[in-house]
């Protein structure tokens, strides 16, 4: 794969939007790994934030700016004249989109629309990866996983946001990235939607295993709000494997490729998160959890589970790692982390070689 990965990507310049949060932070090392030109644009990270930690080691030149100022991003874009673009800027934390609902739509929706209209005035040959989420989807709380044909929609504003951000890339691509015009306007456009995340280096709040991982450091006890959701874990190089891997088919065959694509695991790959909670704190040797049912917490889905069955068959992607082995990876990050004088570039390096390894 990484073979592969460095016949089309090194040397090419590649603009990727939220460089500075946890999976951009990955992909920008992994993109500079393979020979890439990396221009990031993004928020300054937050304090404590992987960004933060590896940053230093990295040639990548960030642009610290808002994505909802159209103006800077567009000038940007044109003055980098990029061959792909990854946008992975977004506000992506449900429970955060709650308390700041305005301002996760303007990011979520407006951002990806100032991405798009952008792109417009790009004229060469750039494929585009738009990043949305797995609860894109109308959720019915049902077993069945859901396919890219299935009905968008968004109970919360971060839910309901990324549906829009769907709806949004999919009218600018009738109404100015045709097909039927792509000699024109060379442009091929794909969105993405992966599950649950997990991988070392995520400090954000409300997420699952950040939240193991600070409260067992600090010697306190685990609190887990929604015991039995299920939800799509997966380690974090896996989507990013299949971007590239999008990227990289729709780069050589652009009508072909293009379109909307699931990254999760196996469909009998099911876990949920009192699981994920017990598999961590074994690992880590120490730690326990309490349930807490508060009835006036904001509402999060119980069930969601994605159809992969696309990804796999146009482009013959397929999870590496089981959520089980997703999560020992994972806490053995932060443990190694841990050490004293650990190197997060060096151990990142380290997981990005040991996947690229075994798939």
């Amino acid at each position: 794969m990484k073979n592969s990965f460095e016949k089309t990507f090194s040397g090419k310049k590649i603009f990727l939007t939220g460089n500075t949060g946890f999976k951009g932070a990955w992909l920008t090392l992994w993109l500079e790994q393979i020979g890439a030109d990396v221009r990031g644009y993004s928020l300054k990270p937050e304090s404590g934030s992987l960004y933060n930690k590896i940053s230093k080691k990295l040639k990548c030149r960030t642009v610290f700016s808002d994505i909802n100022d159209h103006e800077k991003l567009e000038k940007e874009i044109l003055k980098f004249q990029p061959d792909f673009v990854f946008h992975l800027a977004a506000q992506s934390l449900v429970r955060r989109s709650y308390k700041l609902p305005l301002y996760t739509f303007g990011t979520n929706l407006m951002g990806t629309a100032n991405l798009l209209q952008s792109l417009i005035k790009l004229k060469k040959k750039c494929t585009a990866i738009i990043v949305t989420t797995d609860k894109v989807y109308e959720n019915k709380e049902w077993i069945y996983p859901y396919r890219e044909v299935d009905r968008l929609g968004g109970y919360d504003p971060y839910s309901a946001s990324k549906s829009c951000a769907e709806i949004v890339t999919s009218s600018y691509v009738n109404s100015f990235f045709n097909h039927k015009n792509f000699n024109l306007h060379k442009k091929s456009i794909s969105t993405v939607r992966a599950g649950n995340v997990i991988g070392g280096g995520d400090f954000s709040e409300d997420r699952l295993i950040p939240d193991i991982v600070k409260t067992i450091i600090k010697n306190k006890t685990i609190t887990i709000r929604n015991p039995d959701s299920i939800r799509p874990w997966q380690y974090v190089l896996e989507p990013l494997s299949g971007y590239l891997m999008l990227a990289e088919c729709m780069s050589k065959e652009p009508l072909k490729y293009s379109g909307a694509y699931n990254f999760g695991p196996a469909q009998d790959d099911v876990l949920n998160v009192r699981s994920i909670a017990e598999i961590a704190v074994g690992i880590f040797g120490k730690g326990k959890y309490i349930i807490s049912r508060n009835k006036t917490e904001p509402h999060e889905a119980n069930m969601l589970r994605l159809d992969i069955s696309k990804a796999s068959n146009v482009l013959n992607w397929h999870p590496v790692l089981n959520t089980n082995e997703a999560v020992r990876r994972t806490i053995a990050w932060y443990k190694s982390s841990l050490a004293k004088n650990a190197d997060a570039f060096e151990l990142c390096l380290k997981e990005i070689s040991e996947f690229e390894n075994q798939r």
